[in-house]
């Protein structure tokens, strides 16, 4: 077998280099070459009253697949392509737990080619960062951050599972404001500057906002924003996935707030700084629907 010299001194000099040096040295995979945030998942005692009002709010489609004896339902945020490729909010069984929202995705460009070379070096990276060992990633695919968020990776562009199908629980496009995609997930976390160091690994350089008490990850390519906050405790407020923000085409409010009140949910009278309006879903869920068509 003819050896390449030139590549084997290569890879000896990045072995033997400091990590930050021996990142670029190989074929780096970090920051993550991503479109953004693609999908997230409500976990909730109720699955057929949360899947009703969130149909009853989007002008969309529903699909479901069989789970653990019941369902797990699918609104989804784009129509379906005959590849399946759309984002989507999954609404599973909380297991008798208060409603929470429990993960998001980023999806990553060639992740099946680089997914065994992207946790490799996210390993060095949060070890040498002083996070101590990432663990990997779960059964599930998920992974946690230092704070036990749950974050997914999948290829891009995301896919809606194999075995959805169109469910009839509802029916379709009855809602009042068609989505578009993903806008955003807020997330609280307990140690501001920290958790920005542990994603800016992930995803590179933040923004911070004047007050710098929000640090925020742009997606340019989907248009999607992973925003930090940091968290204070208060009442109400747990740490973890604390809000998340479609992007809908331009709608009536008036008929939203109205809809939103029927079906169960709550509108806040605050808006956030890009003039969305903020809905608590009946299960204490906070979504923020903005308008960008």
């Amino acid at each position: 077998m003819k050896v390449d010299r030139r590549k084997m001194l290569l890879g000896m000099a990045a072995l033997a280099a400091p990590l930050p040096q021996r990142l670029w040295a190989q074929d780096a995979v970090l920051p993550l070459r991503t479109p953004g945030l693609d999908h997230l998942d409500v976990m909730v005692p109720d699955v057929q009253k949360t899947a009703k009002f969130y149909m009853g709010i989007l002008d969309t489609e529903l699909h479901a697949q069989a789970f653990r004896g019941g369902k797990r339902y699918f609104v989804l945020f784009n129509p379906l392509t005959e590849s399946r490729e759309v984002g989507y909010l999954a609404v599973g069984d909380s297991g008798g737990r208060p409603g929470y929202i429990g993960h998001f995705c980023t999806s990553i460009h060639d992740w099946r080619r680089d997914s065994a070379a992207i946790y490799a070096q996210m390993g060095e990276a949060i070890a040498a960062a002083g996070f101590g060992a990432f663990p990997g990633p779960s059964g599930f695919g998920t992974f946690e951050d230092p704070d036990g968020i749950e974050i997914q990776f999948l290829p891009a562009p995301d896919t809606l599972v194999t075995v959805a199908e169109p469910d009839d629980l509802v029916p379709w496009h009855r809602g009042l404001a068609k989505p578009q995609g993903v806008d955003s997930v807020l997330l609280r976390v307990s140690n501001l500057e920290r958790a920005v160091t542990w994603y800016g690994l992930l995803y590179g350089k933040p923004t911070w906002n004047s007050a710098r008490d929000t640090a925020y990850f742009d997606f340019p390519e989907s248009q999607t924003r992973l925003e930090l906050q940091q968290g204070r405790y208060e009442h109400g407020k747990p740490l973890g996935i604390a809000e998340f923000g479609i992007k809908v085409d331009s709608y009536d409010r008036r008929e939203v707030n109205d809809a939103v009140q029927a079906l169960g949910g709550e509108v806040l009278a605050e808006a956030g700084e890009r003039g969305e309006v903020r809905i608590k879903d009946p299960d204490g869920n906070i979504v923020r629907l903005r308008a960008v068509g």
